[in-house]
């Protein structure tokens, strides 16, 4: 009967997401979390678990760095910068708006499909928000899938694999990414041919050094001072971007002002706070538990569950770090094989990419002003054949 309320409070609360997010997606992660915990927790575990929440400097410090990215890509903008990469990208549209997402994907910085969503925004000028979307968040994630530096790094560890050999039996998942984003995704923009025009290397060059100074910097400074907190190379590495884009463009204080009022950038910042709110209710609650619990079979927890755990938590490593432990106890052993792992992390990501507290996705829905269900119109296909691939390789080999 308890799990049964648990279970009822879950989709309740991903309901009210859904509804309340096509307001304010903030306000929605915020309603979602406390839906979610009133079905285990008591008043003074929510009000503890919100404390924690905004009282941690980590949290807190990614908020500002997310918040201030949405600023640089409305300062290149404002400026002309943008235009300038764009009529200097010699890529047909589809090639450029998937290499563009791809590409600044790879680059680890939470919060970066802020900065592929503007370039997005300007190729494709006669593409419907919602498949602009859909496209900023599935290429963005097709090559951090096998990327060595990214969520596979930490993951591998957990289940005692080498990095590289798990990265090998992800190379088929990868593949079939790029079919599905190409096949329904992309197939529903018009290829354009660039214009001829002749190449302007410093008009090219001056918005890429803005758009990779920041994950340059923090990817630097996170390798040199390694006992520091990760947003703080994140943050310095964001507003020295900030302050070239805005050097570059040559920006004074009242045009800095309308760009911010423009691009509203504490909503952002507040879509992160209510996404690590939602997550450590869910962490706080019986939810994981119950979920857990109802793993009957191999595949079952592998595909299903590890799937389920991307949509709920849109993080990868917690998932894994969820479903390792279990594995291990359930199958009485303390290793599990690359194959299998392989299939676990894909499951699991498959619903990380499409996970309305995904940052990149909420943030994404919020920048091209498009709601959520036409978004999922686009997203939810590919995704949900990837996760019955899944599930029909681990009912044939496990």
């Amino acid at each position: 009967m308890e799990s049964a309320l648990i279970w009822f409070g879950f989709f309740v609360s991903f309901g009210l997401l859904l509804l309340v997010s096509r307001w304010r997606l903030w306000f929605g992660l915020v309603v979602a979390s406390y839906v979610l915990g009133l079905f285990s927790l008591s008043p003074v575990d929510l009000w503890q678990q919100t404390l924690k929440t905004i009282s941690d400097p980590a949290v807190l410090a990614l908020a500002l760095a997310v918040g201030l990215i949405p600023i640089i890509g409305g300062a290149m903008e404002f400026s002309g910068l943008m235009d300038d990469l764009v009529s200097n990208l010699k890529l047909k549209r589809k090639s450029f708006m998937a290499f563009t997402s791809a590409f600044i994907g790879l680059l680890p910085m939470p919060g970066g499909a802020l900065l592929s969503a503007p370039l997005l925004d300007r190729a494709g000028d006669a593409v419907p928000p919602s498949i602009k979307s859909a496209i900023n968040i599935w290429f963005r994630h097709v090559f951090l899938l096998i990327y060595p530096l990214g969520a596979l790094l930490a993951s591998s560890r957990m289940a005692n694999l080498n990095l590289y050999s798990a990265a090998v039996y992800l190379l088929p998942g990868f593949v079939l990414m790029l079919v599905l984003g190409y096949c329904l995704i992309l197939r529903y923009v018009k290829d354009q041919t660039p214009e001829k025009r002749a190449l302007n290397r410093r008009k090219l060059i001056l918005p890429v050094i803005i758009i990779l100074i920041a994950p340059i910097i923090h990817f630097a400074l996170m390798m040199l001072f390694e006992e520091l907190m990760q947003e703080i190379p994140l943050l310095v590495g964001v507003s020295i971007s900030l302050g070239l884009a805005l050097a570059a463009g040559r920006i004074n204080r009242q045009q800095f002002k309308l760009i911010a009022q423009k691009m509203k950038p504490w909503n952002f910042a507040l879509i992160i706070l209510g996404m690590f709110l939602y997550l450590n209710i869910f962490k706080a609650s019986e939810t994981s538990r119950v979920i857990a619990d109802a793993a009957f079979s191999k595949v079952f927890l592998v595909v299903g569950i590890g799937a389920l755990l991307g949509f709920v938590t849109g993080r990868v490593q917690v998932p894994i770090s969820i479903l390792l432990p279990i594995y291990f106890i359930q199958y009485k052993t303390d290793t599990v094989s690359p194959f299998i792992f392989a299939v676990m992390f894909f499951a699991v990501y498959q619903g990380y990419i499409i996970s309305p507290v995904h940052p990149c996705v909420t943030v994404t829905v919020e920048y091209f002003k498009t709601e959520m269900k036409d978004f999922y119109k686009l997203l939810a296909i590919p995704g949900l054949i990837g996760i019955a691939l899944a599930w029909l390789v681990g009912s044939v080999f496990f």
